[in-house]
């Protein structure tokens, strides 16, 4: 029983996708630019030719080589994306929690900076310090949104410690004399999750989308391939109006199928935490001792985790009205 509901999480199907696809990025993102099989700021004398055999994306209007752009320009989406969400989550985790927690002058001043992190503008931001240090690259983008992208997940984790910190069981973790940050690491946290993954993950998507969306402007240094630079060379020399689509679909398929797998594993820690959706949309679940439960349209079912089935169970008596009994009075009272 332990072991299997230790490995219920990766034998989520939709955990277990999201994993695989964004395992296939981070792998692209180290090895990319050794399988590339092309420099991808090589030109050739193939120009805007279709995929071949030689070009599995075909090329560009100088002939570069769009598979080989692709590969290597994933090295630095998911460097910004992956170092934004863990340096925003963790100050999220720290800030937030730790206001929740502590309370007293401690919320105050921790929530006092979170609401000036909360009306910075991040791409604006961005875009004047990369214009102001344009060799800071894919680093100095990442840092900025760390940076400023914390605080609304800094107020959520907040509101829900707020909730936490009076249940019985941290109570009691206080009466044996546990300290204040192992019941804050092994007691809250655990009951944080699913809302700090779904904060990483929509910090890893904010960072994606910034990230091309600064390229795809030009904004920055466009001598440095991503997927943003890859459309923004597309759109400059109109791809779309000659018809080479294949200069800009496979780029807009790659920000797809991250964006997928991110969200997948966002799906699968929420049905991992919490038992009600793991059920959901099924008609048919196991309960702990395997047996299978049909769901009735309609009903919540409630399963057990005992493994003996329920033979105690008595049948709710009627419910009995009471009829009123006429009343015969006597005709001297009557009158």
């Amino acid at each position: 029983m332990a072991s299997s509901q230790r490995f219920r999480f990766a034998a989520n199907a939709k955990a277990a996708t999201g994993l695989v696809l964004l395992g296939g990025y981070v792998l692209l993102a180290v090895i990319g630019p050794w399988i590339a099989p092309y420099d991808p700021d090589a030109r050739g004398p193939e120009l805007v030719a279709p995929p071949s055999a030689e070009h599995w994306f075909g090329t560009t209007h100088l002939g570069q080589d769009v598979f080989s752009q692709v590969l290597v320009g994933t090295r630095g989406v998911m460097l910004v994306g992956l170092t934004a969400g863990a340096l925003a989550t963790v100050l999220a985790v720290l800030v937030g929690v730790t206001a929740g927690y502590l309370g007293g002058g401690w919320d105050d001043s921790l929530s006092a900076l979170s609401n000036v992190f909360l009306v910075i503008p991040a791409l604006p931001l961005i875009i004047i310090v990369t214009a102001a240090a344009p060799g800071g690259g894919d680093t100095l983008v990442a840092l900025i949104i760390g940076l400023t992208s914390w605080a609304w997940g800094a107020r959520v984790l907040r509101a829900q410690t707020l909730s936490l910190r009076r249940r019985d069981y941290i109570e009691a973790s206080r009466a044996t004399g546990e300290s204040t940050w192992r019941i804050i690491g092994f007691e809250i946290l655990p009951n944080l999750t699913a809302i700090i993954a779904s904060g990483f993950v929509g910090t890893v998507i904010f960072a994606v989308t910034s990230e091309i969306t600064l390229a795809f402007i030009g904004i920055g240094t466009v001598s440095e391939w991503n997927w943003g630079t890859i459309l923004f060379w597309a759109q400059s020399q109109q791809a779309l109006a000659q018809g080479a689509w294949w200069w800009f679909v496979p780029a807009g398929l790659a920000i797809a199928l991250l964006g997928t797998a991110l969200a997948l594993i966002n799906f699968g820690i929420d049905e991992f935490v919490s038992p009600r959706l793991r059920s959901a949309g099924k008609t048919t679940v196991k309960t702990a001792s395997g047996r299978t439960v049909r769901m009735r349209v309609g009903f919540t079912p409630v399963l057990s985790n005992s493994p003996a089935p329920h033979t105690h169970a008595k049948p709710i008596p009627a419910i009995t009205t009471a009829t009123a009994t006429p009343v015969h009075r006597s005709k001297e009272a009557t009158q």
